[in-house]
């Protein structure tokens, strides 16, 4: 993890919360004292984790917590009150927010941001995933539509046309994606 939010609104919160988080490796780190704060911060930068210390703003956090955790791709760590736990941790733990009881016992903060750190690579790992995938079907739809021109414009079969595409890009040395482009740049250029 490279940056994290803090949202606290008390001086002895914050400084234990950044302590402790460059104890363990994260030095980049942004401290807001309230929710609005914290998501205008988070339309500002990327975060890797975000630290709510509750109650904030007169709640227990979980409106925040829910709000970051769906809206963005950083892990929420909720610090509530050991006898608000049970409630909160059922509240928005389908949100994928870790919840740490207060008083703090450092080995379970250290267990959490462990916890946050596996899940964030996931998630990091997740995204790059989908951008592939997304860019491979993206390429596909190019190649498919132009076959569909080679198609019309040649009166070719569609296996024809997956031929013609694959010996273009072997004799140019080019991407099928790159051939099927000048393809459309040809024939809806006309």
């Amino acid at each position: 993890m490279e940056r994290a939010l803090i949202v606290c609104d008390n001086e002895k919160g914050t400084d234990f919360y950044k302590g402790f988080l460059k104890e363990n490796g994260i030095v980049d780190i942004l401290v807001t004292e309230n929710g609005p704060k914290g998501k205008r911060a988070l339309l500002d930068y990327d975060f890797d984790l975000c630290i709510i210390n509750s109650p904030i703003s007169g709640s227990l956090g979980e409106e925040l917590a829910i709000d970051i955790a769906e809206k963005n791709m950083c892990q929420v760590i909720l610090f509530v009150k050991a006898e608000f736990m049970e409630e909160v941790t059922a509240h928005v733990e389908d949100y994928g927010v870790i919840t740490v009881s207060k008083p703090i016992n450092k080995q379970l903060f250290w267990q959490a941001l462990k916890l946050a750190r596996v899940a964030q690579r996931r998630i990091n790992m997740a995204r790059k995933e989908s951008v592939k995938l997304e860019k491979k079907l993206e390429d596909l739809k190019i190649i498919s539509r132009a076959k569909l021109l080679l198609i019309i414009n040649k009166d070719i079969t569609e296996q024809e046309a997956h031929k013609y595409i694959e010996k273009q890009a072997m004799d140019t040395r080019l991407a099928r994606v790159e051939v099927a482009k000048e393809i459309i740049r040809k024939y809806e250029g006309e």
